[in-house]
């Protein structure tokens, strides 16, 4: 049986030299995890996009260290998760293992499967506790994605939630648990995979625990432990202080999404600094409630999000530890959007989405206290570049594979003294994921990646100036695949600070067989195919132009009530415009015409006389035979 160790060692001095050497191996033992981490899991988010964590904290709940990972994951969520445990799990055993993704319960959001070990000592003692933490391709979500951005609570989201359940006892696998997630997880052997990288990467943050213990003692230890902290907290004093005293409010706006009121998600920041009490606070309170949608943020998260804001604006090296957070208050709100949200509220986008917003409005609102503090507004998540992408590989025998690819967003704002990051990939994240390999991404999944590269004059431009944006395009090699994102920033674009202008906007494009581009909205679950898949899979070509012309002939038949549906998915579209969009459509779709040749089709003479104009007025061949563009033997017949 274990005993919290809770208790404080001696107040003895400890010099600076002995501080540094010592946070570096604490740090070094964050960064063995993380090796471990990225070298042996197996699904591509993980391995090739780094979206994973790996942190030390005390016995009683308190972060030391967090190594290089995703500020998202680790400022806070760590302490409350650490916390669940000992409250779940009074009797800890060295070789006990937990698996925990509850976002009720300190987790970021779902797909963020963290396993946590308590380090025990010979003698029985609770002496550290650290996490892995890293981001799923798969969690067994009622869709192909682990970013639910429609579901209405935790149900609708479909993922398995496991609020710090025990996974290894005596260093052997809980086998019911990690049966039950093989059998709920579409790529159970991918899962698996990366369930025992985490795990593998926590248990070298025990060993490396244990033996640094066994070297200079658990007492010296612990004291330099709440040196580090006090030294932390006294950094974060001294920045602090050279802030003015004021309260400054921030204002960052989410565009509307399903669940969301039809004007967006206005996140508001109220941030208050006491540059004499070496203090700041930010206030989430006035905020929505929690909304039925996937974008309300975990505690965790809301938290986090608050204090990326203010590290991002006091424009100052701290390191972020338990004795820093000591200066900075944090208000939120039961059942509030960007709060403590209840179950069952879903918070599968709590990472990203308003997060981002959150942490956009506390740097924005710094930059109001003048030159040289804050930071303009980072871009919005998330484009078709980091899409869950999933389907059937046949070059491997129709194996199927599930992943989200980070090719790549820059989203970078400016700050007081630099342009903005080109590879921040998001706020939260803060530059410590990857872009993924485009070689690799082709190798591993069947999709081939037609460019990536910066979109010229799309940076806001100022004195500093944003990161330009980033074109990504790609698609399927042989048969379907299936991509799903949300994204933000179509509507409510990035906008500067101090004098600074806006960036550009999102934008995303499904590319048609033609080479044209038809612009896709906020919600996107698609399925892409190639000539090659028509050719080979007819019957399922077939299948999808019947429902096609059915919806069609509902949609004709039942205007308002598509427009309802229609305006679910994209918000900001008037009832009536959509009414009388739909009504003038179908007027070109059924006619008279239609009635006789069939839908979808036309008669030679049509379409004889149609090439002519467009080849006169092109200056094409007239004789060319225009029925070679197009195959129509898959149409329904009228």
């Amino acid at each position: 049986m274990s005993l919290v160790g809770d208790e404080r060692p001696g107040s003895g001095r400890i010099d600076g030299v002995k501080l540094a050497v010592l946070s570096r191996r604490l740090d070094s033992i964050a960064a063995r995890m993380q090796n471990t981490l990225l070298r042996t899991a197996r699904s591509g988010v993980i391995n090739n996009g780094r979206d994973f964590s790996c942190c030390i904290l005390t016995a009683d709940a308190r972060l030391i260290t967090v190594g290089e990972s995703l500020p998202i994951h680790v400022m806070a969520g760590p302490d409350l998760m650490s916390r669940t445990m000992l409250e779940f799990h009074p009797h800890l055993e060295r070789g006990d293992a937990f698996l925990h993704n509850s976002p009720y319960h300190g987790c970021s959001h779902p797909a963020d499967h963290s396993i946590l070990v308590p380090v025990i000592d010979d003698v029985g003692r609770h002496r550290f506790t650290v996490m892995a933490k890293a981001h799923q391709a798969d969690i067994g979500n009622a869709q192909p994605t682990t970013y639910m951005a429609t579901a209405r609570d935790v149900y609708e989201e479909g993922a398995l939630i496991f609020p710090c359940v025990q996974v290894q006892r005596a260093y052997r696998d809980v086998e019911d648990i990690v049966r039950l997630c093989e059998m709920r997880i579409r790529v159970p052997e991918q899962w698996r995979g990366d369930y025992l990288a985490s795990l593998g990467a926590a248990r070298i943050g025990e060993r490396e625990l244990l033996a640094l213990g066994a070297e200079i003692g658990w007492d010296p230890l612990l004291e330099f432990v709440e040196a580090w902290f006090d030294y932390s907290e006294q950094r974060m004093g001294g920045a602090l202080k050279r802030l003015p005293t004021g309260r400054v409010i921030g204002v960052s706006v989410h565009d509307p999404f399903p669940g969301t009121p039809e004007t967006g998600v206005p996140v508001r920041t109220v941030v208050s600094i006491d540059p004499v009490a070496e203090r700041i606070e930010v206030d989430l309170r006035e905020n929505v409630d929690c909304l039925p949608c996937g974008l309300n943020l975990s505690e965790a998260t809301a938290r986090t999000a608050a204090m990326i804001g203010v590290f991002n604006g006091i424009g100052a090296t701290v390191p972020p530890n338990a004795g820093s957070f000591r200066r900075i208050g944090i208000r939120l709100r039961d059942n509030c959007a960007v709060g403590v949200p209840r179950h069952p509220t879903s918070c599968s986008l709590a990472t990203t989405n308003l997060a981002d917003r959150v942490i956009n409005a506390v740097q924005a609102a710094l930059a109001q206290l003048g030159d040289g503090f804050g930071m303009a507004e980072h871009g919005a998540i998330m484009s078709a570049g980091d899409g869950v992408i999933s389907g059937r590989d046949a070059r491997r025998g129709g194996v199927p594979f599930v992943n989200q690819v980070i090719l790549g967003q820059t989203l970078g704002g400016a700050s007081p003294t630099a342009d903005g990051w080109l590879t921040i990939l998001t706020p939260g994240t803060a530059g410590m994921c990857l872009w993924d390999s485009v070689e690799i991404d082709e190798l591993q999944y069947p999709i081939r990646v037609q460019e990536r590269r910066l979109v010229p004059d799309s940076e806001g431009a100022g004195r500093w100036r944003g990161a330009p944006a980033l074109s990504v395009e790609f698609g399927p090699v042989r048969d379907t695949v299936d991509v799903i994102f949300a994204v933000d920033g179509r509507i409510n674009g990035p906008i500067g600070v101090q004098g600074g202008l806006a960036g550009a906007p999102a934008r995303n494009y499904r590319r048609l067989a033609s080479g044209e581009r038809v612009e896709l909205y906020g919600l996107v679950a698609i399925r892409l195919a190639t000539d090659e898949t028509i050719a080979k899979k007819p019957d399922l070509t077939r299948r999808f132009l019947r429902a096609i012309k059915r919806a069609f002939e509902w949609a004709r038949d039942n205007p308002e009530e598509a427009c309802k549906l229609h305006i679910q998915k994209v918000p900001e579209v008037a009832l009536d415009d959509c009414v009388h969009s739909v009504q003038a459509v179908m007027s070109f779709v059924f006619t008279e015409h239609e009635k006789q040749f069939g839908w979808g089709k036309t008669s030679p003479e049509r379409l004889a006389t149609t090439w002519q104009a467009i080849a006169e007025a092109q200056e094409l061949d007239v004789k060319w035979d225009p029925n070679q563009a197009f195959d129509t033997s898959l149409v329904p017949e009228k």
